[in-house]
Formats: C-alpha cells, structure tokens, sequence
C-alpha cells in the first residue's frame, strides 16, 4: 500500500532530525480559524502548493514557491497549505520559509507527522498550522495534538471514518478536516464529508472538506457542509492557477 511507503520514507526522514529546535526569530502566529471564519462571504479556500502525488504524478513542473504563493494570495484564499513530504509529493520543508516570506496568510504544514519533533520543526520552520492524520497517529493523536497547541500551532485533525471523527473530537482540535479520499485505495468519495460532517459541526468544530473538488459546481454542492475547502491538484494543475481559484472563491 502507498501510504505503507510513505510511512518508511517518512521515518528515515524522522531519524535524521534533531531532539530541538531553535525558538529565536519565530515569526508572530497567523490563526488559521479566524481566516476561515472571516470570509465576507466569499468561499473559504486553503490553497494548496503541491507539485506530485501519488494518484496524479507530477502535477506541475518547475514552481517557483514564493510567486506561485503570491498568486494564490491574489486569487483570494483564505490560508495556504505547504506540502513538504519529497519523495512522493516532491515538496521540501524549505518551502515553509519561501512561503512564509512571499505571502501575509496563514500557512499549514502538510506532512505526515508521525513524531513529536516534526511539530516542533514545524514550528522552527515558520507554519501556523500542522495536519495530523488519525488514520496514522491513532491512539497517539490526543497527545500529538496537545503538543502542536502547546508549541503555538494549529492542529488540522483530518479524518475519513466516524471511528476517526470520535477520536478527532475527543481531542481539542478546533479544525477536523474531512478527507474524500480513502487514504488506502486513493480512491475519492465526496459524500464522505456530507455523512461525517454533522456530527462534528454539533461539537462546535470548524469542518475543512479535503480532496475531490474540480469545479466550482462541487464546491457549490458541498459548502452546505463544511466552513473550508482544501484544494491542491486542481488549483495547481490549471493553466491558470489564480483563475480556477478565482472561481472556487466565488463558488
């Protein structure tokens, strides 16, 4: 299984990192919640800089990080989402800081977090926000979670099951993202946020629906749903990033 793969990449990248990480020169947080939350009713969208996945392959070649940032920005996003996993996404953490310095917006980390030291360097690298995926941190991700708020980030809980979402929402997570794709087929179903969002929503979580949105008439079908979307591949794989974010937005 891919994400099999993933996790053993990810654990040598782990073993190399260092038990501390620097606090000097820590830029001021940007909230992630209070960007999702004051849109002026305009769509909520966290953008995301992706350049490979494994469903897709290479999705575009040749991003420069800080002005593909700063068309996002114009486009109208609410944050940014910073894929940093190389190997099968072909992202660097590097990209955090090239980010960070190119755009006024809330910027999320998005890896597969798998220790506690990858919070803190997340942290050191400048994000707002870092995603934890239940399906991967399972009975560890209560502690995770505490960690990423005790360290001054925002934890994005993402889940794909109603066995996930419980645990996801005995945590303090404000955020729990919804994932349409099954992380094990990567396969998309869109009805996975319409069936789990509910229940989340009734515990006073901000919803962010991840995965599967190509057309502003899905993001149309879905905001009933969710207070966000997460959207990568169809944003940067346009000819015209800013427009197809444009169109998301105004959705």
């Amino acid at each position: 299984m891919i994400l099999d793969e993933i996790i053993r990449r990810t654990e040598r990248r782990v073993a190399r990192l260092p038990d501390s990480f620097p606090e000097h020169g820590m830029s001021p947080q940007l909230i992630l919640t209070d960007a999702i939350q004051n849109r002026n009713g305009r769509n909520a969208i966290i953008a995301e800089i992706k350049c490979a996945s494994p469903s897709r392959g290479i999705i575009r070649r040749n991003v420069d990080i800080p002005m593909m940032a700063g068309v996002l920005e114009q486009g109208g996003c609410a944050a940014l989402s910073v894929l940093t996993e190389p190997y099968f996404f072909g992202g660097t953490v590097l990209d955090i800081g090239r980010v960070k310095s190119a755009v006024n917006l809330p910027v999320l980390r998005k890896d597969f977090i798998i220790d506690e030291r990858q919070i803190a360097e997340s942290r050191a690298l400048g994000a707002d926000a870092v995603l934890l995926i239940a399906a991967i941190l399972k009975d560890r991700l209560p502690d995770f979670v505490d960690t990423a708020i005790g360290t001054g980030l925002e934890p994005l809980v993402e889940v794909h099951t109603a066995d996930e979402a419980d645990v996801a929402l005995a945590t303090k997570a404000a955020i729990i993202g919804i994932n349409n794709r099954n992380l094990a087929t990567l396969g998309i179903d869109r009805s996975t946020t319409r069936i789990l969002s509910e229940r989340i929503r009734q515990e006073g979580r901000l919803v962010v629906s991840e995965s599967g949105m190509r057309s502003a008439d899905d993001v149309r079908e879905m905001k009933p749903y969710c207070d966000a979307f997460l959207i990568g591949s169809s944003i940067m794989s346009h000819e015209h990033p800013r427009k197809k974010l444009e169109e998301f937005v105004c959705a």
